[in-house]
């Protein structure tokens, strides 16, 4: 019996060892299985990253074109250098030759590579000269891999609205910032197989996986319209001896920006050098974060980071609100005293202590009579005023593609009493963008509708497909079409018979509204002068602003800004395609005889000078040379006698 019971043990012994054999080969199994049918892609990636070295290719980050294709931010090919420990033979004299090639600290670069890491990049953007000579160098542990660099051919042109990139080529302001998702691309990589060490194989492979291009970005800006804008507020904030001055260039139909232009400005090639000469003398003494601060402001686009009291050009949104609600009409009658008593508090015209006395809302527009929008304000109430307000959107952003855009401050409505109420009908006591009172006033003529500002038209592929539109649609109508016709009316009245008549130019209907803006606090005698016109009046196409801020010495809007309005349509109407028509009273004037403008390219810059003298046209020349590569207005268009032509030689 007793070797019987010995013998069952030990069969139930063999048995549950064989089943613990058995259950642990169906684990290892099932183990193989999983391994196999789940995690084997990702564990031969492993295996495959310890075997091999991986160096990334930069892509070629997307262009950035204006509307007619002329290239303002463009990719060249350069190089990056990095060294691999495991496969440097002499340290110091690798050191001391990157250090001399590279202009490197020797000793700081020695540590760096010293480190015992498997790739380690000591240099970017290294150029082709340098890296060809490296690569005749054959360094051992030393790579010359692919790199890019981010060119502007235009230097200064647009640097606020274009923006730059960082040494990684990542956007930091403007458009490479806003767009930088779709013109980085994608990096490539370069896959060397090694051993243990990090020691490249003798018969090892090498996998190069091709990096994604960027795509491009297609601007509605014109090169040469933001050439002229930025020349002619330039040469106004000089002339002003002003703190800054903006144009602002864009189609009011559908809110394209032709030009959007802010002087001072940068050179994005050197966006780190401060444009201030007497800030260079003492930039050593600033900290890192002084520095900063100097450089931010010097990259601020004001047309859209910064806001300001509008003063009378805001009059146009209170007569649009005043006819809309039927308050008003042409010819409703108003007295101005020179002052009017609100809320207990005397608020003067600009025209006191003289006044304009009786006018009709016409004349009351064309002589910017405050006491006129004071009783409009006063008529529409606080409620319907701010309601107003909010429909123009100045609440909020305008929608434009571009970083850091502000937003206009104002009384919330239960917070309008009768004196914020009549100061704000006649702009102020609110601060709006300009970009906002371009938008606004695009909206008050082109039949009520709202329209999103925009820079950017389309995205492109490497090939030129087009990969998107970006061109917004047309808002909502805000206002009913016979009152944006009757405001065109009025404002053209302006630059013929008002305030705007150093804008009138024969030939072209154009409407506008000047201002003059007292800065804070209120007596500084400091002030912002600007201008918004509009063209052609019947159908406007273009609708533009001009603004000084702090001009020294006469600062009227009409008298400051209005003659650079001018100069400024005359030349950009006939480049979009508007023609003068002119009546008879107006070509019986002198001087305004239509001249064709003639084709000056590749001719001599002497000759182009004496055929704009012989056909009475004036001209500014940028750049140096014996020939003209470019001209604006181009050859063929119709202008007056006068108009100064832009020429550029090289």
């Amino acid at each position: 019996m007793k070797r019987i019971h010995a013998s069952l043990n030990i069969r139930k012994k063999a048995f549950y060892t064989m089943l613990c054999m058995l259950l642990a080969l169906v684990f290892l199994w099932g183990q193989v299985f999983y391994i196999q049918a789940f995690r084997g892609e990702e564990l031969q990636a492993l295996a495959f990253e310890q075997q091999t070295r991986d160096r990334l290719i930069a892509p070629n980050r997307g262009g950035i074109y204006d509307r007619n294709m002329v290239g303002l931010a463009l990719t060249e090919t350069v190089a990056s250098v990095s060294v691999i420990y495991a496969q440097i033979r002499d340290l110091p004299n690798t050191a001391h030759v990157l250090a001399r090639e590279l202009q490197l600290d020797e000793a700081e670069l020695l540590e760096k590579i010293s480190r015992r890491v498997a790739l380690v990049r000591v240099a970017t953007q290294v150029d082709k000269a340098t890296a060809d000579r490296l690569r005749e160098l054959a360094l051992p542990g030393v790579v010359i891999d692919e790199d890019i660099r981010r060119i502007y051919p235009f230097g200064s042109l647009a640097s606020q609205v274009i923006g730059f990139v960082g040494r990684d080529n990542q956007g930091i302001i403007g458009l490479e910032a806003k767009y930088d998702s779709h013109l980085r691309g994608a990096p490539g990589r370069i896959l060397t197989e090694t051993d243990v060490a990090g020691r490249a194989l003798e018969d090892g492979r090498t996998y190069r996986i091709p990096p994604t291009d960027g795509l491009s970005l297609v601007l509605t800006i014109d090169a040469m319209l933001q050439a002229y804008a930025e020349q002619t507020i330039e040469l106004l904030v000089q002339e002003k001896n002003a703190l800054r001055g903006v144009i602002i260039l864009m189609n009011p139909q559908n809110g394209a920006i032709y030009a959007l232009a802010n002087k001072p400005d940068f050179d994005l090639n050197a966006p780190f050098t401060i444009n201030d000469p007497a800030l260079a003398e003492v930039w050593d003494t600033f900290t890192q974060q002084e520095q900063m601060n100097h450089l931010n402001r010097m990259w601020r686009n004001f047309a859209i980071n910064d806001t300001y009291e509008p003063g009378s050009t805001f009059k146009i949104v209170t007569s649009a609100a005043g006819l809309a609600e039927g308050l008003i009409t042409t010819e409703s009658i108003f007295t101005c005293s020179g002052c009017m008593t609100v809320g207990g508090r005397q608020i003067k015209c600009w025209r006191s202590p003289r006044s304009h006395g009786v006018q009709s809302f016409i004349q009351g527009v064309q002589n910017s009579c405050n006491p006129v929008f004071m009783t409009i304000g006063e008529q529409l109430g606080a409620e319907l005023f701010h309601d107003y307000l909010m429909r123009f959107g100045f609440h909020r952003k305008t929608g434009i593609d571009l970083p850091g855009e502000a937003v206009g401050i104002m009384y919330a409505a239960d917070k309008i009493g009768p004196v914020e109420l009549a100061t704000m009908a006649f702009g102020q006591s609110l601060t709006i963008t300009p970009l906002q009172l371009v938008s606004a006033a695009a909206t008050v003529v082109n039949g009520g509708y709202l329209v999103t500002p925009h820079v950017g038209m389309r995205l492109l592929d490497s090939e030129g497909r087009i990969v998107e539109e970006l061109t917004p649609p047309r808002g909502e109508q805000i206002l009913p079409a016979e009152v944006s016709e009757t405001m065109r009316f009025i404002l053209e009245s302006v630059v013929s018979e008002g305030t705007g008549r150093r804008t009138y130019i024969p030939g072209f209907r154009i409407g506008g509204k000047t201002a003059t803006s007292q800065k804070l606090p209120r007596g500084s005698g400091k002030y912002i002068s600007s201008i918004m016109a509009f063209a052609p009046a019947e159908n406007p196409q273009l609708v533009a602003l001009v603004l000084i801020d702090e001009p020294q010495g006469a600062y009227y809007g009409g008298q400051v800004t209005g003659p650079v309005m001018q100069v400024l349509l005359e030349n950009v109407l006939p480049y979009l395609g508007i023609r003068p028509i002119y009546n008879e009273a107006e070509l019986a004037v002198p001087g305004t005889a239509p001249v064709i403008v003639p084709n000056l390219r590749g001719i001599p810059t002497a000759e182009a000078k004496k055929i704009l003298t012989d056909l009475r046209l004036g001209f500014d020349i940028v750049g140096v040379g014996d020939t003209i590569i470019d001209q604006f207005p181009i050859h063929g268009e119709l202008v007056n006698q006068g108009v100064r032509i832009l020429l550029r030689a090289q």
